[in-house]
């Protein structure tokens, strides 16, 4: 693939690696840079099927999305978007329901340009700074913003964000704090890498992220049963908990050697 330079933005550093556009070259994008690539080829050259992860999250996503459009969900709030691509969750959305809102929410700040750029004549649709570890910031944004309405039951969509966190932030504790914090009758979808499969790259990989983040030593990798708390208060809905292959495939061929992506993904409901 040849790639075509891109202009930073004022303020970025392009030099340091971003895992926004690294996760961009995964998905075979062009809005990453040297450093980006350099980086993602490393993790590459660790576990090569770190690109069909990042593809089949990508898949995962727009199915779940789809899945809670159809169950009459019309507001959305993706945390922890990652740059624009193919098969945005506003696009899949209103594949269904035309009048679904979405709001994307990230604290990168080269994500939130890229989206406000695309989003721009988007209606019903918007990007706000916020982190996960802070949800009631952006949850407030949205509430007095006239994006979400609290009354009406909504879907949180994680895919991506939460196998970052490392474990000394406590991310379950603001999954908690958004769960009490959203009606009954919305829902909770996410995804997460696990390392039931494959122990023996844990270290590497963690070391690289760790790097980027600028968090030496922080541990962030999870198993699938570390992850199911994430679904603390929540129903989980058929068929669970699974690698994202298994989760409601379009084609049950897609399924097959599911551990081979080791992702997983799983959506719940507030009753």
């Amino acid at each position: 693939m040849t790639y075509v330079p891109r202009r930073g933005l004022p303020g970025v550093d392009t030099s340091v690696p971003n895992i926004a556009r690294m996760n961009d070259y995964f998905l075979g994008g062009k809005d990453n840079f040297a450093a980006d690539r350099q980086a993602a080829d490393e993790l590459l050259a660790i576990a090569p099927e770190i690109k069909e992860i990042s593809l089949e999250n990508r898949a995962f996503l727009g199915r779940a999305v789809r899945f809670l459009a159809e169950q009459g969900i019309r507001q959305f709030i993706d945390i922890g978007s990652g740059l624009p691509t193919q098969r945005n969750s506003h696009e899949v959305a209103r594949s269904v329901a035309p009048d679904a809102r979405v709001v994307y929410v990230d604290k990168d700040p080269v994500v939130l340009s890229h989206a406000r750029a695309i989003l721009i004549d988007s209606p019903r649709t918007a990007a706000v700074a916020g982190d996960i570890l802070r949800p009631e910031e952006f949850l407030t944004e949205c509430r007095l913003g006239g994006l979400i309405d609290l009354e009406r039951p909504l879907a949180v969509v994680i895919c991506g964000a939460l196998h970052f966190i490392p474990h000394s932030d406590d991310p379950f504790k603001s999954i908690a704090w958004l769960r009490d914090a959203i009606p009954s009758g919305s829902y909770l979808a996410i995804s997460h890498v696990v390392f039931d499969t494959r122990p023996d790259v844990v270290e590497p990989i963690e070391e690289i992220y760790q790097a980027i983040l600028e968090r030496p030593g922080e541990k962030a990798a999870r198993t699938r049963d570390q992850v199911l708390p994430f679904f603390d208060g929540f129903e989980l809905l058929d068929p669970g908990l699974v690698y994202v292959r298994q989760w409601h495939p379009e084609n049950p061929l897609n399924a097959r050697a599911p551990e081979k992506v080791w992702m997983v993904g799983g959506v719940g409901r507030k009753a």
